[in-house]
């Protein structure tokens, strides 16, 4: 198993910018796909980029898309969520979640029900 911990979040204006980290223990994130989740207040996890383990392209939900940006470091072993032009609607508990690719190798990224391993979440508030 491997340990994340995400961090980052905060309030900011809308308009403003984040810079999620989700920092990995225990095994090497180069071996996972890796995913960003997020819960607004009283509604269900959705989910807003991923990327696999071996590179390749990245994918985001239609809200995030142009505005975020998922990356990795395999040598700090994080991963990270650039969050530009935020709105109020952005706000939400941040997740980070991994997945072994040979656990659900036809699922999409999108697909929370295939994530193993979850960090504990980081508040993003986006004030008007």
């Amino acid at each position: 198993q491997v340990q994340l911990e995400e961090s980052g979040g905060g309030l900011v204006q809308a308009g403003g910018s984040l810079r999620l980290s989700c920092a990995a223990s225990g095994r090497p994130l180069s071996s996972y796909h890796m995913a960003w989740f997020r819960q607004p207040p009283g509604k269900e996890r959705e989910f807003a980029a991923g990327m696999r383990r071996a590179g390749g392209p990245t994918y985001y939900s239609d809200s995030v898309k142009g505005r975020f940006t998922i990356s990795r470091d395999n040598v700090k072993n994080t991963v990270y969520l650039q969050m530009n032009s935020l709105k109020p609607e952005d706000t939400a508990v941040y997740y980070c979640a991994a997945r072994i690719p040979t656990s659900a190798p036809l699922a999409p990224l999108s697909d929370s029900t295939t994530y193993d391993n979850w960090g504990q979440g980081t508040q993003v508030t986006v004030s008007s």
